[in-house]
């Protein structure tokens, strides 16, 4: 069965509706309300500031900042120098004179000469000097020629001379080994030319005496020449022999 209403009871479902409408106009005006009284009371507040503000420029003149320098610290003058009081003093004392005296002679006067004092002037030793290293060799008689050839000459002459004198048997007699043997001679060839300190050695004794006995029978040279001045000259000579068996 239908129920019956009539259309004012529908009216009651919009209760809701109207309350949330008058909430929202009543939150409305409120805030019309305040917003109309803070513009009341500020307005003059405003625009006093913006004429003090207007004022503050008017008042306010112009002004340049000139840049200044730094300050530079003064330089002292340096102090006036001191000057020492000159004390002058009055020359009373005497000067003597200096003469000269002149050392030319006259023709007249006489010239005296001191005696002159010999030196005597000692001459440089030259101590005997090596055949190898000798300026001018010695000159073995008949030999002839530039230093080369001169020195050639005389070793070759003297092998030959020592060769020739020297006795042979005398190694087969003394009983020695058989091979070849040598003796080692020394001599010098003075300043004078003639042969001196004849130094040996041998494998045996009575060589030794042969070899000197030989040697010192080379004939007298003429001497040799170290700077232009003779010298003597120190000679060496092997000699060589073959004992037998």
């Amino acid at each position: 069965m239908e129920s019956k209403k009539s259309p004012e009871a529908n009216l009651e479902n919009y209760n809701r509706l109207f309350l949330l409408l008058g909430l929202v106009l009543a939150l409305l005006l409120a805030y019309i309300a305040i917003e109309y009284k803070t513009l009341d009371d500020g307005g003059d507040d405003v625009q006093i500031y913006t004429a003090n503000l207007h004022d503050d420029d008017e008042d306010i003149p112009e002004t340049e900042q000139e840049l200044q320098e730094p300050e530079q610290p003064e330089q002292k003058a340096p102090p006036p120098p001191v000057l020492e009081e000159i004390e002058v003093v009055e020359d009373d004392e005497e000067i003597e004179e200096t003469v000269i005296e002149s050392t030319e002679t006259s023709e007249e006067e006489e010239v005296v000469i001191e005696e002159i004092e010999e030196v005597e002037i000692v001459e440089e030793v030259v101590e005997d000097v090596p055949f190898t290293l000798i300026e001018d060799v010695p000159i073995y008689p008949g030999c002839s020629g530039n230093k080369q050839q001169l020195r050639d000459c005389l070793s070759k002459n003297v092998q030959k001379f020592v060769s020739k004198k020297f006795n042979v048997d005398l190694a087969q007699d003394l009983g020695l080994p058989p091979g070849k043997k040598r003796i080692f001679v020394m001599f010098k060839i003075d300043k004078n030319g003639n042969i001196a300190d004849i130094k040996a050695r041998a494998p045996h004794k009575r060589l030794e005496a042969e070899a000197k006995r030989v040697v010192g029978l080379l004939p007298k040279m003429k001497p040799g020449k170290q700077r232009g001045r003779p010298v003597g000259v120190k000679y060496s000579l092997p000699i060589s022999f073959i004992v037998n068996e």
